[in-house]
């Protein structure tokens, strides 16, 4: 078995109150039940992925969080319901939501794709447009360029930032090294851990063992939605029944 990289040290706040909670969640798309009874949580500055096979429900569970599937279960955030309420919403409570078709405005240039994540513009938050331009310096260089030109890196760095435009306290991320070559999923990651050194935390969800391995405080497996195994990464390393049952093709 490969050398897998040592994983980051939990922050010392990761031991506090819960970001992110989710209780039972179940949900369906028409008379499928997609997520059967779905439970965990991320923890102020943390990093977590959530892993599994590809139709094990992963996508579904963030998109239920953010109220794009009906949820039925308890979702909190900052110990606030937010089951049931529109995306909008949601978001407005400080939850940003990477989905994985990165959704940008092509014809738009990538300094308009960042300002239009801002929730409000005269308002000034934790990042600014030079923060995301220090995060990817890519992005400077192409700021005037139209973002429908960029590469799928360069567009999947562009989501995410925009995203923390708006000021997120957790940010979900769906799939963000799908399609990338492995010098851009190394980039991702350093940007993803850079990101939760500001104090962000992030749900991760990843199809890369490796890349979760390395930059994650804790891990989920899921498997027929719902979660089979929770733990360290180290612990995860080790847990080669785990990964043949519930991750390896």
């Amino acid at each position: 078995m490969s050398t897998v990289p040592a994983a980051r040290a939990a922050p010392a706040n990761a031991l506090g109150h819960p970001m992110l909670e989710v209780r039972d969640l179940h949900a369906f798309y028409g008379k499928s039940h997609i997520l059967q009874g779905l439970t965990f949580e991320v923890r102020e500055g943390e990093i977590v992925a959530v892993l599994g096979r590809n139709g094990v429900g992963r996508s579904t569970a963030l998109k239920a969080i953010m109220g794009d599937v009906r949820p039925q279960g308890e979702i909190l955030f900052k110990g606030r319901p937010i089951a049931g309420l529109k995306p909008y919403e949601i978001a407005h409570r400080g939850l940003g939501y990477v989905p994985e078709e990165r959704a940008i405005f092509p014809a738009l240039t990538v300094r308009q794709n960042l300002l239009l994540g801002q929730k409000r513009a005269r308002t000034a938050g934790r990042w600014t447009m030079a923060d995301m331009f220090g995060l990817f310096p890519r992005l400077e260089e192409r700021a005037d360029t139209p973002g429908g030109v960029l590469s799928g890196g360069e567009q999947q760095m562009l989501t995410i930032c925009r995203t923390l435009m708006g000021d997120p306290d957790l940010i979900m991320i769906d799939e963000p090294t799908e399609g990338l070559s492995p010098q851009m999923v190394e980039r991702v990651g350093d940007m993803l851990a850079r990101i939760a050194e500001r104090g962000v935390a992030i749900l991760l969800v990843e199809q890369k063992l490796t890349i979760a391995l390395r930059i994650s405080h804790r891990l989920y497996v899921m498997g027929h939605g719902r979660i089979v195994f929770q733990g360290t990464p180290a612990e995860l390393a080790g847990a080669e029944d785990v990964k043949r049952e519930w991750l390896e093709v």
